[in-house]
């Protein structure tokens, strides 16, 4: 039951009623100026007065309580997570969730953060701070501005050991990509300087950062803290190694042109964890094997890595399969020299980008055949290659001229969006940033130059997912109708090949044929002479013994008459070659 209390005051409470009404203006007071008052002051100008209208107050203070700060950096990844494990392993995630729900004290500690979860949760959805009112008044804006592709440069960073190692530019940019973050915090603030060298006695040719540690040991000064043994490393120069997703974080594995693939445990460096022939008969034998130059792995199929060869091919192998043999699944040929780069699309990772020779290409996974999109070829050898890691239709080459192209598909697609001369000698690598703002690049003589792109290209435009999706997809169905109608022209033209040889050893059966014929036709003539010439000798004897003499002299006269047949068919013999001959020899015998 509801209680209501209602408050009443009298009328005469309130006081006297005010009555308002409109009425004329009334004068009540008018003073008259009076001018002798005027010479007992004096004139000043300028004249300056001060008015102050609020309230004057008197000067107090009090004593406040002190809150003192300081400034601390976190290494924030994801949070919730232990420091051994690795948040972007979907099964170790996944193991540790249901490790965690089996403990006793996870229930009441669920019912003890809720409410206090609760009460954020409402703060958040009673006021969005960070709700932006004019955002797409800002991206009209931008795209009506249409900016043109552009770059600059940032730095550049000389290596000052060119003459003793001129190969050293690949180890100051693996380093500097992973000081972009200080070298561009240095922009705003000039006390901060950071430099990082490596020396080193022996040629190297990659250097690779641990993404989770870094492991130091000073005691031992420039010796490495481990090393693979000879006997079961690689034979050749080793051109890529790559860091594999594990709990301990210390698994890699590595490609050398002399056509392995070894996979390493830094805790034991004595020999290779697994071995993997690069061997397209798949037969394990190292003297047919390709040489590996480039090497590709993403973290979302953890079981599938691509090898890029010495030959062109682009090979692709499956870690989990049972045998070697089964383990290089099948391979992609398209180009004419070594693979460079080979990288997967970073928002498509079904379809990946390779540099070599004279152009760039992009592949599909279910077109082994052909590649789906690909460059013009150009004058200067392509040394580098690789995706924005931002925008899924922007890609990065260079080349051996000192040229840095820059690639936008969806804006055109027979030449680069953006073509730089970064510098006259060639340039061998290149490296992105993860925002893709800033990319680096370097040369023969070990010059490494940071530049600054544009925001178009380093900004995702509307709709770019699904319109690169779209192109992606039309190219492939292209190309799989395309490989459709070759095969099945190479099938007509098989087919072809094989009635033209039917056809021809049938006209060799019959050209035989009519070679024993005509040995027929010339066994069966001179039997016929024979038999006819034994029985004229019979007629002779058979003449003389009846008739006597008195009749030899007709006898004499019928032989020349088959004399004269007989001369005839001499003379048919002759062109005893022709079948249709022995056809009339025999028919004039008879």
């Amino acid at each position: 039951m509801e209680i209501v209390y209602v408050y009443t005051k009298k009328r005469s409470e309130f006081g006297r009623q005010c009555n308002f009404s409109d009425r004329p203006a009334e004068l009540h007071v008018d003073i008259l100026p009076d001018t002798s008052l005027a010479a007992n002051f004096t004139v000043r100008d300028p004249c300056n007065v001060t008015v102050q209208c609020a309230k004057e107050m008197s000067e107090h203070e009090v004593n406040t309580e002190r809150f003192e700060s300081e400034s601390r950096g976190v290494n924030h990844v994801e949070g919730g997570w232990p420091k051994d494990l690795n948040p972007e392993d979907m099964e170790a995630t996944i193991r540790y969730r249901k490790k965690v729900e089996k403990d006793e004290h996870y229930q009441n500690t669920i019912m003890q953060i809720a409410g206090l979860m609760e009460h954020c949760c409402k703060q958040n959805n009673t006021t969005d701070i960070y709700q932006e009112f004019f955002e797409d008044e800002d991206e009209e804006v931008m795209e009506e501005s249409e900016e043109q592709p552009s770059a600059k440069t940032i730095n550049v960073f000389r290596n000052i050991f060119y003459h003793q190692l001129s190969i050293i530019n690949l180890l100051l940019l693996s380093i500097i990509k992973q000081l972009l973050a200080p070298i561009y915090k240095s922009r705003y603030n000039r006390s901060c300087d950071c430099y990082a060298y490596l020396l080193v006695k022996q040629c190297m040719t990659t250097l690779l950062f641990n993404p989770l540690s870094a492991y130091w040991d000073t005691r031992k000064g420039s010796q490495p803290v481990e090393m693979s043994t000879i006997e079961h490393s690689h034979r050749d120069p080793v051109y890529k190694v790559i860091w594999l997703q594990s709990k301990t974080g210390t698994d890699i594995f590595s490609a050398s042109t002399d056509g392995q693939v070894l996979w390493w445990d830094i805790r034991k460096m004595s020999e290779p964890t697994e071995r993997l022939i690069l061997d397209p008969s798949k037969k394990g034998n190292l003297d047919n094997a390709l040489g590996a130059v480039s090497l590709e792995f993403e973290t979302t199929m953890p079981t599938k890595f691509m090898v890029g060869t010495e030959q062109g091919l682009v090979v692709s192998c499956n870690r989990k399969a049972k045998t070697p043999a089964e383990k290089i699944v099948c391979t992609y040929s398209g180009h004419h020299g070594p693979i460079y780069a080979l990288q997967r699309n970073p928002l498509f990772p079904k379809n990946f980008l390779t540099v070599a020779d004279w152009t760039a290409r992009i592949w599909s996974e279910d077109i082994k055949e052909s590649s789906i999109m690909w460059t013009k070829y150009h004058m200067a050898h392509l040394l580098d290659g690789c995706w924005s890691p931002v925008r899924p239709s922007v890609f990065f080459t260079v080349k051996m001229d000192g040229t840095l192209d820059v690639w936008d598909i969806l804006f055109k697609q027979n030449d680069p969006t953006l073509s730089l001369k970064v510098c006259d000698e060639a340039l061998y690598s290149i490296r992105v940033q993860d925002n893709g703002r800033f990319l680096g690049c370097s040369s023969q003589l070990g010059t490494t130059t940071l530049m600054e792109i544009s925001a178009g290209l380093c900004t995702l435009q509307k709709n770019e997912k699904a319109l690169v999706s779209e192109m992606f997809e039309r190219e492939t169905k292209r190309e799989k109708i395309l490989e459709a109608r070759h095969r099945e022209m190479r099938l007509k033209e098989r087919s072809r090949s094989e009635q033209s040889r039917e056809d021809e050893g049938k006209e060799a059966d019959g050209e035989e044929s009519a070679a024993e014929l005509v040995a027929r036709a010339e066994r069966e003539f001179f039997d016929i002479m024979e038999a006819e010439k034994k029985k004229e000798e019979k007629e002779r004897d058979t003449v003389k013994d009846e008739k006597g003499v008195c009749e030899e002299k007709d006898f004499q006269e019928e032989h020349e008459t088959n004399g004269i047949a007989k001369k005839a068919l001499f003379s048919y013999s002759d062109h005893v070659r022709n079948p249709f001959y022995f056809h009339n020899v025999m028919y004039i015998s008879e």
